[in-house]
């Protein structure tokens, strides 16, 4: 078994079809059909069912993409690390971030990370903790950095708690409630969530509830920052979002806070990673210059 070939098995995955795959990894298709043939023989099962819309996993082939991911992943690291550790300044690092870290630490975090790193590719991917999950365990994503989930994660990872969070009522400019000063008064109101866990229309209600109200009505659910930015800019919708989003420069002269008298306390910002592989220099790094910018 060879780890080109475990690179091919992992590019079809990820691009659907051996031409795909092919033309991603720069090689000719032939040569990945027979390296794939090649890997099922040598493990005595198909990898894939052949379809006429691409080729999908096996059961087979499931179990052994977590496997064959995990190991394509670190064996990138590992070049990446000893690279970086030289001074070369090349590599990827591949990192989730929700909606708070976006809007509160990523903008002030990027210009220092890229004057340190600046031939290293920085893949960026939103969302929350259960859209990075199994890309965590498969070795797509270095880290998390976010919402944390209502349950911790089930081993294999590690969470650390990084700083409490706050949350505002945020509308856009004008709305005919900006100057309300209570949850009751907005209770009739329409609502856009952003969820923080697989259950996500219940934590608005939850909240809600914690102060003797009944759960309003939402209409709309956003899972990224640009859905949240249009929907509420365009709308009479509100939403409960990090405080940091009040001073967020691109939003900043069109949503405003509606400065309610309640607590509106948030889920902690954590980082989650994978305890058993270390991080690359510059992805240590980049989750170094992160914290720096959380909330005080």
């Amino acid at each position: 078994m060879k780890l080109d070939q475990l690179q091919y098995f992992v590019a079809i995955v990820e691009h659907g079809s051996l031409r795909s795959a092919a033309r991603r990894l720069g090689v000719p298709q032939p040569a990945v059909t027979r390296s794939i043939r090649a890997l099922e023989k040598e493990l005595g099962g198909s990898l894939f069912m052949r379809e006429t819309t691409g080729m999908t996993l096996t059961d087979t082939g499931r179990r052994f993409h977590i496997r064959a991911s995990n190991i394509v992943h670190e064996a990138r690291r590992a070049q990446d690390e000893i690279a970086q550790h030289r001074g070369d300044d090349r590599g990827a690092v591949v990192v989730a971030l929700s909606i708070m870290p976006h809007v509160g630490m990523l903008p002030f975090a990027l210009k220092t990370f890229r004057a340190r790193y600046p031939g290293v590719k920085l893949q960026i991917m939103e969302g929350l903790f259960p859209d990075a999950e199994g890309l965590l365990r498969d070795g797509t994503v270095d880290f998390y950095l976010g919402a944390a989930p209502r349950t911790p994660p089930a081993p294999g990872l590690a969470m650390r708690k990084m700083f409490e969070n706050r949350r505002a009522v945020v509308c856009r400019k004008g709305h005919p409630l900006a100057n309300v000063r209570s949850l009751k008064a907005l209770q009739a109101a329409d609502w856009a969530i952003t969820g923080v866990d697989y259950n996500v229309e219940d934590d608005i209600a939850r909240l809600f509830e914690s102060h003797g109200l009944t759960a309003p009505n939402v209409v709309l659910q956003a899972s990224s920052a640009m859905s949240i930015m249009v929907s509420l800019a365009h709308s009479d919708l509100l939403a409960m979002l990090p405080v940091q989003w009040e001073e967020f420069p691109m939003t900043r002269d069109a949503l405003q806070v509606i400065r309610v008298r309640e607590p509106l306390p948030a889920p902690a910002i954590v980082m989650v990673q994978r305890p058993d592989f270390p991080l690359t220099p510059a992805a240590e790094y980049l989750s170094d210059v992160l914290s720096r910018y959380g909330p005080t």
